[in-house]
Formats: structure tokens, C-alpha cells, sequence
């Protein structure tokens, strides 16, 4: 009797510890740096604010495409609207470090017109096919259709928020920088631990890959074209990204607009992403809209799921500081093999899996 109740309860504990619940797998923490302007730059934010295996810890706005005080506001009220407030938004840098408008535009008289660069965009030539938002002043925040925000930023500017952040996260943080590079440089000049403690950074732009020039080209194709080095990115602020591209990152990852120009957001595309009606799918049916590549988007997708890359290499990375056509362009070479100015190997993102990242955008923006 006695040998068949020790049975029973070597049993029970046993079936007990086998139907303990697992302990639930940790989030990946990240901060998203971003020029959060216009519907393209904020579905790659909902993107991650969907994934149940991300801990968004904030959003941290930069001027680029648009000016950083509207973005901050737009980003503040799509945050009320999908029911996400509990995120802390942080302004960033309104102007580059050292570059202009003024200065843009001298370089633009010598060595000719650049088809696009974002804020300092003054009107819409007649390449342009997409409906935009009227150009204005830096300190202006127009009306928005979706309703003015009521909740505000946190009150740091976004270089000390990602400070405090990585600070209190050592070695567990990835900051995906789909925008300029300024804020990043504020951090590391203002704390020179800062880029060791961030797990990985994750940037976006630029084309490696020579455009097909001999075939009719948008708004978008035409500066890749013409000037494939150059993107808004990094000639926004050219000293910044030197900051950045020279700064002792543990990993940096460019994801090129190679792996995404091709990738059209269609209306198609849309549709399954917000039949559902659900809070995020219906602020994606208030802002979306088709024919934008899915820049941001891929670059996310990039690192939820790495095994959609299917074309990626190494490089040494810098970018030009010469006044001239080129300020602002990417520099590179093979690896190791830079002039040792502090410029360090990059993995650089050239292709990927464009079905898989329409599925993703697909599966999270509509739950």
C-alpha cells in the first residue's frame, strides 16, 4: 500500500511539472527612430506595435521627410486612435548638425536640381503622382484629418530618452532608424557609451545596386537614377551620419532601398490589411495610400524575421564631407578595407523575400 501511494504521488508530481505553463518568452525591446511624415513612415510603426514578441519602449520623431514638431503630433494622435498611448514619443532634432536648406540650395545651383529632399521641399514639381501635404514652415503644425493630438511628448528630447533607455537596458535594446541620423549623433556625442550598449542598430536608405536607367522612372526611381549614392537619409545630415558610421555599434545593419523599390504598396495590398476594422486596420484605411514602396516596411520586417533576406553582403561604410555634387553620398568598400578613419564593416541588406513582407504587413496591421 504504501509502495502504491509513493506510485501515485511520483505520478502526480511528475504530471504536475509537465503541465507547469512555460514562462512567457521575452519581448525584444526596441526604440524606433523615425521622420514619422505621411502614411509610409507610420505603418512601419504600427508594424511593431502589433507583433506581440516587441516591446516598443518609445518613438523617437527626426526631421527628414517632414519637419520633427509635425511628426510628433502625428505620431501622438495615430497612438490615440489605435488605442496605444502608453507609449512615450519623444522629439528629436528639428535641423541637421552642420547642413541647411540654405546650403542645399546652393548646391543645388551648382551642380543641379535634386529631385527630392523631403522637409525642404518648397512645392510638388510634375513628377510627382502622389497626393502630399503642402509644404511649410519647421514650427508649423497644420490641421491634420485624423483630429489634433490631446496627449503630449515626453517631455526629453530624443537623444537623452534613447540615453536613459539603453542605460536602464544595457545590451538588450535594437533601435530601428528608418530616418536621418541626428539623433543618434546627439547621443553618442552627449554619452560615448551610448552606441556599446545598444544591442543592434538597424538603419534604412540608399541604393548599391546600379537603377535601370533606360526605362521611364517616378518620383522615387529618379533620384536613385541619377544619384544612387544619395539618399535623404544620410544627405540630410552628411555629419551625422559620419557620427553614426564610425561610432562602435556591437552590430549595424543598413537595409538598402535596393531590397524594396520594387515593392509596391497597392490597393490590393490595403484591402487585406484592414479588412478586419479593427483599431489599427481602420487608422490604416484613413491614411494609406497605394503607390509608395514599401521602404520602412521591408526594413522592419528585416528584423522580425531575418530569414526573408536573400541577397545581402559586408562593407566598409562612410559617407562624403567634401563640399560638392557628392556631400552627402555613401562611401564604400570592401571590408576592412577603408582608409581606417574609423569607418567599420556594415551589413549591408540588398534583396529580399518581397512576398513575405507584403504577408507580414498583412497578417499584423490587420489583427
Amino acid at each position: 500500500m504504501r509502495l502504491l501511494l509513493a506510485l501515485l504521488l511520483s505520478i502526480t508530481a511528475f504530471v504536475g511539472f509537465d503541465a507547469a505553463p512555460a514562462a512567457p518568452a521575452e519581448r525584444r525591446k526596441v526604440i524606433i527612430d523615425q521622420d514619422a511624415f505621411e502614411n509610409p513612415n507610420l505603418q512601419c510603426i504600427l508594424m511593431l506595435l502589433q507583433d506581440p514578441s516587441v516591446e516598443v519602449l518609445g518613438i523617437t520623431t527626426v526631421s527628414g521627410d517632414g519637419w520633427a514638431p509635425e511628426e510628433t503630433a502625428e505620431t501622438l494622435r495615430m497612438l490615440e486612435l489605435v488605442q496605444r498611448t502608453d507609449i512615450p514619443v519623444a522629439q528629436g532634432a528639428i535641423y541637421p548638425l552642420v547642413n541647411t536648406q540654405a546650403r542645399n540650395k546652393l548646391r543645388e545651383a551648382s551642380y543641379s536640381p535634386m529631385p527630392y529632399k523631403g522637409a525642404w521641399m518648397e512645392s510638388w514639381p510634375s513628377y510627382n503622382t502622389l497626393k502630399r501635404r503642402q509644404t511649410h514652415a519647421p514650427d508649423v503644425i497644420p490641421p491634420m484629418a485624423e483630429g489634433m493630438p490631446a496627449t503630449k511628448p515626453d517631455p526629453r528630447s530624443a537623444a537623452q530618452f534613447m540615453i536613459d533607455m539603453t542605460r536602464k537596458y544595457p545590451g538588450q535594446i535594437t533601435i530601428l532608424a528608418m530616418g536621418p541620423l541626428t539623433n543618434l549623433a546627439l547621443a553618442q556625442r552627449l554619452d560615448d557609451g551610448f552606441a556599446g550598449r545598444v544591442k543592434e542598430l538597424m538603419t534604412e536608405g540608399g541604393v548599391m545596386l546600379p537603377p535601370e536607367i533606360d526605362k521611364p522612372l517616378d518620383q522615387f526611381a529618379e533620384q536613385a537614377a541619377y544619384a544612387p549614392r544619395m539618399s535623404i537619409n544620410h544627405f540630410w545630415d552628411p555629419e551625422a551620419t559620419r557620427i553614426v558610421f564610425t561610432s562602435p555599434w556591437p552590430q549595424l545593419t543598413l537595409v538598402t532601398n535596393d531590397a524594396s523599390r520594387q515593392n509596391i504598396a497597392d490597393g490590393p495590398l490595403f484591402a487585406k490589411a484592414t479588412a478586419s476594422g479593427r483599431p489599427v486596420a481602420h487608422y490604416l484605411s484613413m491614411i494609406a495610400e497605394p503607390g509608395y514602396p514599401l521602404w520602412d516596411e521591408t526594413a522592419v520586417s528585416v528584423w522580425l524575421d531575418p530569414s526573408i533576406v536573400t541577397r545581402q553582403t559586408q562593407l566598409a561604410m562612410d559617407v562624403d564631407l567634401m563640399p560638392g555634387a557628392s556631400y552627402g553620398a555613401l562611401l564604400t568598400w570592401a571590408p576592412g578595407k577603408g582608409p581606417h578613419l574609423g569607418e567599420r564593416d556594415v551589413r549591408v541588406v540588398l534583396g529580399v523575400d518581397d512576398a513575405r513582407v507584403r504577408t507580414k504587413f498583412v497578417d499584423l496591421l490587420k489583427r
